[in-house]
């Protein structure tokens, strides 16, 4: 099979395809025949590390953490996956030697998540680390939800930094069929026409206005939870909207690395402040987040592409270097691999 691999760290072109033999599922582990790959900001991180030239703790190294596909193969005692399903999987990278870019992938049964008939490999691939991700967000603030459903974010407003990025996308979505008002922030007319698509109920384009007057005005009582992608540039303007017990969520470092609060202003209001990485949340809260996505996949709610709101560009295997590529030069919507 083919495979995309580096074995240390640096540009995109540390990439390269070779061939590998078609790894064999173990108990509890589950073989998929991947169509798509889907690359998110934490793959072209870790492939860039801390410097060129690093060494990696495997030998050779499989980027890329999402996918969907098909089951090949279940090892023994592997239930509620068979052979012939179409799949998504999600942090198949994260501590592993073996990502999704490849022909096939062999992971723990419970990275294997079934797709419905109707939702296409498209969605399957977007969803992973980005939708977990966005639920994490929605799910943090004091006094809950910790689930997502129809109705648990009601009476809620909810205030989606970056709109358009590929977090923001599913927590626009996943907020408003959980019952909240959504507004987000973006930084042009095109990004607030695909903040429209995903759902949005108001969209404020902070470079043409006032955008903490411009929230107030939708929300003159704060908004109540925040799902921030640059916390060092919004610290302000997120303290200027938030309500009291507000929860701001940030999941990013977009703009820097070190933010500055005022103290005395979110002491009265009981401002919260979580920070989020997927990788390292609570197991619970990985299953929770994967059974409510599934849910709401389900449900057809989720949605990509340009009509959604999350336009799709699409690399061949041997391209993977330039998806990587696109995804750290910020293009807007979700980059994904054709395996095959």
């Amino acid at each position: 099979m083919r495979a995309v691999v580096y074995s240390q760290t640096g540009d995109p072109d540390v990439l390269r395809v070779v061939e590998r033999p078609v790894p064999e599922p173990g108990p509890g582990e589950v073989r998929v025949r991947l169509v798509l790959s889907g690359v998110n900001p934490t793959d072209w991180k870790s492939r860039r590390g801390s410097g060129p030239g690093r060494p990696l703790p495997f030998p050779e190294k499989v980027p890329d953490q999402d996918g969907a596909g098909v089951v090949d193969a279940v090892g023994p005692g592997v239930e509620g996956v068979r052979p012939g399903q179409r799949v998504w999987v999600w942090e198949a990278a994260y501590q592993r030697a073996d990502g999704t870019a490849q022909e096939y992938v062999v992971l723990p049964a419970d990275q294997v998540v079934p797709l419905p008939d109707d939702a296409s490999f498209e969605l399957g691939a977007s969803l992973g680390i980005p939708a977990l991700t966005a639920h994490r967000c929605l799910t943090v603030a004091d006094g809950g939800p910790d689930r997502l459903a129809p109705g648990t974010l009601d009476g809620r407003t909810v205030l989606v930094q970056g709109g358009a990025g590929a977090v923001g996308h599913f927590a626009i979505q996943l907020a408003r069929w959980a019952g909240a008002r959504v507004l987000t922030t973006v930084s042009s007319p095109e990004k607030a026409e695909l903040a429209r698509r995903a759902g949005a109920d108001h969209v404020i384009n902070y470079r043409d206005s006032d955008a903490a007057e411009a929230i107030r005005a939708i929300a003159p009582d704060g908004v109540d939870l925040v799902a921030e992608v640059a916390p060092a540039v919004n610290a302000e303007l997120d303290g200027a909207v938030v309500g009291n017990d507000a929860t701001v969520a940030s999941y990013a470092d977009n703009g820097g690395d070190t933010m500055t609060v005022a103290i005395r202003p979110n002491m009265v209001l009981n401002t919260r402040f979580q920070f989020v990485l997927v990788y390292t949340v609570p197991d619970r809260a990985k299953r929770n987040a994967v059974e409510d996505v599934t849910a709401a996949v389900a449900a057809g709610v989720l949605g990509v592409g340009e009509e959604h709101g999350l336009p799709l560009h699409r690399f061949p295997l041997e391209k993977t270097g330039a998806a990587h590529a696109a995804v750290e030069d910020g293009v807007t919507g979700k980059v994904l691999v054709d395996i095959g």
